[in-house]
């Protein structure tokens, strides 16, 4: 009696101890080692690259940077601004030039509206509903990533053109497509349909329907489930998106090319007048141009950086 006094009057914790040490010792179970005991031995530097090799790689990568991508876009503006603020300035100020800064901003605001709508009923379709064809929706939302901008732009011109298939009613009824802004415009949308759609998908597939379904159960119309629920869960990735897709519309040249006709002061978009300036040697003009693009894509590129900085604190929420 007094032996089992004493054992309850134990604390749980005291037993648990006991038990652990009758569970380790040698004795008890010879066969059992502890756990790290099999783990081999860890060099402190043993998964890090010798410091000769990553600074190296990390040269080359700065190097190649600079080189390619900051000297040029340095060089942009030096010659821009080689005769001086006067001669930049009036080459902005040039008819021609601001045609083309104004034809570039209106078929840029087109193609982001159009391809934002677009790209949000394409993501909602993809993600949200099952049925046949939906891989082969996939693919042709990615196709424009795959064709050739210049076949893009002959595309429009054999339907739309002189001697396309709807030319000849287009001419009849006085409508003008081809060589005209509307060209433009279908042009660069074609090419820069992607980048909304594209955004969107991961990021609702990975959201689900959960949200939605609930508030459908409660009696939400599909407006406010929309706007109410999946608008406020997407809204940096489809801003994300539309910063892409503009940046892409303002800087496309080769399918704009195509169905522009080079009409100077009223076809011509920022890329083409600035190929016009330079083909022209008229080469202080063409880099005020070509800064001002310039300018407007660092402001992307920054903007882009933001969004990506407040993407990924949202991701670690």
């Amino acid at each position: 009696m007094s032996r089992m006094s004493g054992a309850q009057a134990l604390s749980p914790q005291v037993l648990n101890a006991q038990a652990l040490n009758a569970l380790t010792r040698s004795d008890a179970l010879p066969l059992v080692e502890p756990v790290a005991a099999l783990r081999p031995p860890v060099h402190p530097g043993a998964r890090e690259e010798p410091a000769l090799v990553k600074w190296g790689i990390v040269a080359i990568a700065f190097a190649f940077i600079g080189l390619f991508i900051v000297l040029p876009l340095a060089n942009v503006f030096v010659q821009a601004f080689s005769k001086g603020w006067g001669a930049y300035l009036a080459a902005l100020a040039d008819p021609d030039a601001l045609a083309a800064i104004r034809l570039t901003l209106l078929v840029a605001g087109l193609s982001v509206v159009l391809n934002t709508g677009m790209g949000l009923v394409m993501a909602w379709a993809m993600t949200k509903f099952s049925f046949n064809g939906k891989s082969l929706l996939i693919t042709l939302v990615d196709l424009p990533f795959s064709v050739s901008p210049v076949i893009a732009g002959l595309v429009f011109v054999l339907l739309f053109g002189a001697q396309g298939y709807l030319g000849p009613w287009l001419i009849e009824n006085n409508w003008k497509i081809i060589f005209a802004w509307p060209g433009i415009t279908l042009a660069t949308v074609f090419v820069t349909f992607p980048f909304v759609a594209r955004e969107l998908v991961p990021l609702m597939q990975e959201q689900g329907t959960t949200e939605e379904e609930a508030a459908v159960t409660l009696g939400a119309s599909g407006w406010r489930v929309f706007s109410r629920v999946t608008l406020p869960n997407i809204k940096w990735a489809l801003l994300y998106g539309v910063l892409l897709c503009n940046a892409r519309a303002m800087g496309e040249f080769g399918a704009v090319s195509v169905v522009s006709g080079h009409v100077r002061g009223e076809t011509n978009t920022m890329p083409l007048h600035i190929e016009i300036l330079y083909n022209e040697y008229q080469f202080q003009a063409s880099f005020a141009v070509a800064s001002l693009l310039a300018f407007l894509a660092v402001v992307t590129l920054f903007a882009k950086t933001v969004l990506e900085a407040r993407l990924g604190r949202k991701g670690g929420h």
